[in-house]
């Protein structure tokens, strides 16, 4: 039988203990254990590279930047010291539950979070508020508040090999040769896109992020005169979105690439 996930109105809310090194403690909860892990101080950009460390148990679940028919898309907040705290996401898998499909990761992985750090900050401790979704028969959010002190012992050895880990998950970037396009939008909700890619037409897989209010149904594949193309309905915003664009994740039997639509 297959579970059925369900959004409970459960959250479990916590602190994780004081910062050790450059990482935080384990914050536990039922199905996963997470932590925030970094590689140090600050570049001389500011940027400071991390990762959400996500200790899956078997059979539970977690989600993507956009979930698709259910669930809890991952989040991370820093306070205004913070400029900014960027996720990055490794491909995802497509799952059908049968009366809904979802997309995320059925695995332990961590998720690359650039910290923007400016000024005085960078010498200070860093308190991240994360949300996210785990999920096995239901789908339980968890709220968790995870301290690292990026001081306390940079250039650790073992930290620094979990975010690199983390890093080179990430899909590369999209071109010309590998990527997405927008073909035509023959109706209010319609979109037709075009994709470019080398390997086997039958493995490719569209993952659209619906942001800014925009919303996508599951993309459909179709391959005509030796092209593929991706068909979905989008629910527009009431405005144009003003962030860089949609991202979308496109996966093939060769490797993924990460990429962007312009707004509709």
């Amino acid at each position: 039988m297959k579970p059925v996930l369900i959004i409970t109105a459960t959250l479990f809310a916590a602190t994780a203990s004081a910062a050790f090194s450059a990482s935080s403690e384990w914050f536990e909860m039922e199905g996963a254990r997470i932590r925030l892990v970094t590689t140090g101080e600050p570049d001389a950009q500011g940027l400071l590279k991390g990762t959400l460390d996500i200790a899956l148990k078997p059979g539970w679940k977690t989600y993507w930047r956009d979930p698709g028919d259910a669930g809890v898309p991952p989040m991370i907040d820093v306070p205004a010291n913070i400029l900014d705290a960027e996720l990055s996401f490794p491909a995802p898998q497509r799952h059908d539950e049968g009366d809904f499909q979802w997309a995320g990761y059925d695995y332990p992985l961590g998720l690359p979070v650039t910290f923007t750090i400016k000024g005085a900050a960078a010498l200070q401790p860093i308190t991240a508020d994360v949300f996210l979704g785990v999920c096995e028969a239901i789908c339980v959010p968890v709220q968790a508040r995870l301290s690292v002190d990026p001081g306390k012992g940079p250039e650790n050895a073992g930290d620094k090999a979990v975010v690199e880990a983390a890093f080179s998950a990430i899909p590369k970037p999209a071109s010309d040769e590998f990527g997405v396009k927008v073909v035509s939008k023959p109706g209010d909700t319609n979109v037709l896109l075009e994709a470019m890619f080398p390997g086997n037409p039958d493995t490719a897989e569209l993952f659209l992020a619906g942001e800014d209010g925009y919303s996508f149904t599951t993309p459909v594949r179709t391959i005509r005169d030796g092209k593929t193309y991706f068909e979905t309905s989008v629910s527009l915003p009431a405005r144009l979105g003003t962030g860089p664009g949609l991202h979308y994740t496109l996966v093939t039997d060769t490797g993924a690439v990460n990429g962007l639509l312009p707004y509709f």
